[in-house]
């Protein structure tokens, strides 16, 4: 579902970066379902912001559904997943994992400390 929603993203003319939130098991960090959200960024070519009113609506249908709101995920649909300065500088869910993934399949995952990122492990199944 990211990786699909990744290369759409990067097949647009001009690419864009898709965005949305990871659900499922926050305390074992074990994410069972992505849910897109719109990117209204000014610049979605190479910056994200999850729309406001999308993104509250499902953080309430994932909480009511007995989940938990594990983190976010964008795509880097020109660069690689790596955080970019604007990443570090939008990041404000300390806790959080932050998905990152490239057209080409790629994911990085990443922990937002309040500081900084921290890399953490990805097993996709």
């Amino acid at each position: 579902m990211i990786l699909s929603h990744a290369r759409e993203g990067a097949a647009r003319d001009p690419p864009a970066e898709v965005c949305g939130v990871l659900a499922g098991d926050g305390d074992a960090r074990t994410v069972t379902a992505a849910h897109p959200v719109s990117n209204v960024a000014d610049e979605p070519r190479v910056a994200y912001e999850l729309d406001p009113e999308e993104t509250v609506s499902i953080l309430e249908t994932v909480e009511s559904a007995g989940d938990d709101a594990v983190g976010f995920y964008h795509s880097h649909p020109e660069s690689d997943p790596v955080p970019s300065a604007t990443d570090r500088e939008q990041a404000s869910w300390p806790g959080y994992v932050y998905l990152i993934c490239s057209p080409d399949g790629r994911l990085t995952a990443h922990e937002w400390t309040g500081d900084e990122f921290r890399e953490l492990d990805v097993t996709v199944e």
